[in-house]
């Protein structure tokens, strides 16, 4: 899952001639759902964006609060556009999630995001409609996110890479040891020529 993530003063969303929603000061998040999504990155991408600090605290210390510290708005609208991949100059969307499924997963992570903050402060554009999205970026800022490719726990993450880590390390020393050994090997080869080469000599020297 990949999310564009706005810091905003104001965020609209107009259909034809309609402004279907607004928010002030807050977060505008594009949201690109792709067929390999469980609600596992769906939990991940709502937890980073309401817990991302991106705004100051009230003394002006950037980078303190997050949208929820600061009771700003989310304006969350979905964009299966983001999952494209260029073929040539021409872009490919068969990685975004199919509307028939990635309309009611959209609703429902909707629908938690808005239960883990407040409901009325949670705003959406209008899902596969062609949408006038205004946005006054502030800043600006813009995060890129992506829901993590293996596992969202980060103490998994944390046993995964070190089991890469401990893989990797069992593969240097066996290179190393495997390295050392056929130096040996070739010490010994080139010590067994030389004393046989050695003996030749001796011998041909004898009446």
């Amino acid at each position: 899952m990949k999310a564009i993530i706005q810091r905003v003063t104001r965020a609209s969303v107009t259909v034809g001639d309609d402004t279907i929603s607004s928010i002030g000061r807050g977060l505008c998040v594009l949201l690109g759902i792709s067929v390999e999504d469980t609600h596992t990155d769906a939990e991940y991408i709502i937890r980073k964006i309401l817990n991302l600090r991106l705004f100051e605290d009230e003394n002006g210390r950037a980078w303190s609060k997050s949208v929820m510290d600061r009771d700003y708005e989310v304006l969350c609208v979905s964009q299966f556009t983001l999952q494209c991949i260029l073929k040539g100059n021409k872009p490919d969307f068969h990685l975004a999630m199919p509307t028939e499924l990635a309309q009611p997963f959209y609703a429902s992570i909707l629908e938690n995001m808005r239960s883990a903050y407040k409901p009325e402060l949670v705003k959406d554009g209008k899902f596969g409609a062609f949408m006038n999205l205004h946005i006054q970026n502030d800043g600006p800022v813009t995060i890129e996110l992506m829901s993590p490719p293996i596992s969202s726990d980060p103490r998994q993450l944390s046993k995964q890479e070190k089991q890469q880590q401990r893989k990797e390390k069992a593969r240097s020393k066996g290179t190393s040891e495997s390295s050392r050994e056929k130096s040996a090997l070739r010490s010994r080869q080139d010590t067994n020529a030389s004393s046989g080469a050695e003996g030749d000599v001796s011998s041909e020297r004898e009446p």
